[in-house]
């Protein structure tokens, strides 16, 4: 049940608590194959968008006994992750004006095993034809590399680049390959790329961020809703459509979603078939 469902958490779009729930009930199927399994960072927002919201990891009183939980040491203590494994359990997070679920990129109990590689291409610009080019450079290097490569909106303001694995890299040896790749990226276009992650240094380039590979970092999960105006999505997208500049990190909107669903289904079913080792790759980086 959803309490206080008309309670607006997007004030220039009037988009309410109930509406967002009724969007993760509708895309449930689509979104749980990707995220099942992962620890979840809640982004919530009690009062809405229009003012400050805060992270949430661990989830120690307040829950219901059916919501499955993982224990992750940190230090000094452990930290309880909520886990996403059913539609009612997606329905808690946004109950609980999580508005945007961040995700491992592993899943329980393997959690030092990432199954996918995420590329985070993160402009401080507003320059699309840059930001594309970027993007398909990228997924180019990894096909050189011998790797499949997935895409989607981010949301915010750049597009996620994600290259399933079989789960046999530790997330030591995924986070060395992921930096190794956006090192060569970088230096195949240095004009418009950098690792620099201090925006002062950054000198208005791309940032391609491999960092939401180490162990415990997350990325906003497919489908999710992002803290917006507008309510953009990230939501999978096609190469065809991100190379002819049909999409842009945040074309894709809670209310416009159904729609998407109906033309194109699943975009990333795909990927959840494809179990990619890094065996070879890391070899070809070295």
């Amino acid at each position: 049940m959803i309490t206080h469902p008309d309670k607006v958490l997007f004030p220039d779009d009037g988009i309410t608590k109930g509406e967002l729930a009724g969007y993760y009930e509708a895309i449930a199927p689509s979104m749980l194959p990707h995220i099942r399994g992962r620890p979840v960072t809640m982004e919530r927002y009690h009062r809405g968008i229009g003012e400050k919201g805060f992270i949430q990891k661990d989830v120690s009183k307040g829950f219901p006994e059916w919501l499955e939980r993982v224990e992750v040491p940190k230090k000094g203590g452990t930290v309880h992750h909520p886990l996403v494994t059913d539609t009612r359990s997606l329905l808690w997070l946004a109950n609980q004006n999580s508005i945007t679920p961040h995700v491992w990129t592993s899943r329980a109990p393997n959690l030092y095993q990432p199954d996918v590689c995420v590329f985070d291409l993160d402009p401080l610009l507003d320059q699309p034809d840059v930001l594309r080019a970027a993007a398909l450079a990228l997924r180019h290097l990894l096909q050189e590399l011998g790797l499949k490569s997935w895409v989607k909106t981010s949301g915010s303001k750049g597009f996620h680049i994600v290259a399933p694995l079989d789960g046999k890299a530790d997330s030591g040896e995924v986070v060395r390959f992921a930096h190794g790749v956006g090192a060569i990226l970088v230096k195949r276009d240095p004009d418009h790329l950098t690792q620099e992650f201090s925006k002062a240094d950054r000198g208005g380039r791309i940032l391609v961020d491999t960092g939401r590979n180490a162990y415990s970092a997350t990325f906003a999960a497919v489908y999710a809703v992002r803290a917006k105006p507008g309510a953009p999505i990230s939501a999978p997208c096609t190469w065809d459509e991100l190379e002819h500049g049909e999409v842009g990190p945040q074309t894709f909107k809670l209310r416009a979603m159904a729609g998407r669903i109906s033309d194109v289904g699943d975009l990333w079913s795909a990927m959840r078939k494809c179990r990619q080792s890094l065996r070879r790759p890391m070899e070809q980086l070295q």
